[in-house]
């Protein structure tokens, strides 16, 4: 029996390779979706490398995405984000985890379709709220009411990460089940139905 379900998953990963071919594989969402923490795994799974693209940005700038955030502002930061993206993904194929609002800018967003299988990781407010609001690094949640500002942020973003190729719930789940999740969704290359907003 354990023989048949480890031939299912091997056979679940090969699916999901084959369907990616030499595309990069992209996360795209808002902060706290799991961008990261889902991705590394699905990289492993894959065997592919996996990137964050904000790691990248603070390795190449040498500051923190707070400190580009305060030093130059959003526009500056998302111009360098733009081409730290654009760099990366023509050394694919790899899975590569990208910043909340990088899928928003239209020229990220055209790199990414260019070349690449998108997927959004959507999550509900509350989800997104406990996993975010015990960090300080976040810039864009630093004001009067950052619940409000997230919510605001998930308002204005939503209709352009549905734009990505497949959307996966992201809830509270164990990393394993989010991670066949996103597998399945790209070895079967269909958009899942979303359940919330």
């Amino acid at each position: 029996m354990s023989e048949q379900v480890l031939t299912l998953a091997e056979s679940l990963k090969d699916r999901a390779r084959a369907a990616l071919g030499q595309r990069n594989l992209v996360f795209v969402g808002l902060m706290g979706a799991g961008k990261s923490s889902i991705g590394r795994p699905v990289a492993q799974q894959l065997g592919l490398p996996f990137v964050d693209t904000d790691v990248e940005i603070e390795r190449v700038s040498r500051m923190t995405i707070a400190e580009l955030f305060a030093a130059y502002g959003e526009q500056e930061f998302r111009a360098l984000e733009t081409r730290v993206i654009k760099r990366l993904l023509k050394g694919g194929p790899r899975v590569v985890s990208t910043g909340g609002g990088a899928f928003i800018n239209e020229s990220t967003r055209l790199h990414v379709k260019r070349g690449s299988l998108s997927v959004w990781l959507k999550a509900d407010l509350d989800v997104l709220w406990d996993r975010v609001n015990k960090r300080e690094t976040r810039p864009l949640l630093k004001t009067e009411n950052p619940k409000q500002t997230l919510e605001n942020l998930m308002n204005a973003r939503y209709p352009i990460y549905a734009e990505a190729d497949i959307t996966v719930l992201s809830r509270d789940v164990s990393k394993d089940i989010m991670v066949k999740e996103v597998l399945a969704a790209i070895a079967e290359g269909k958009k899942a139905e979303s359940k919330i907003r």
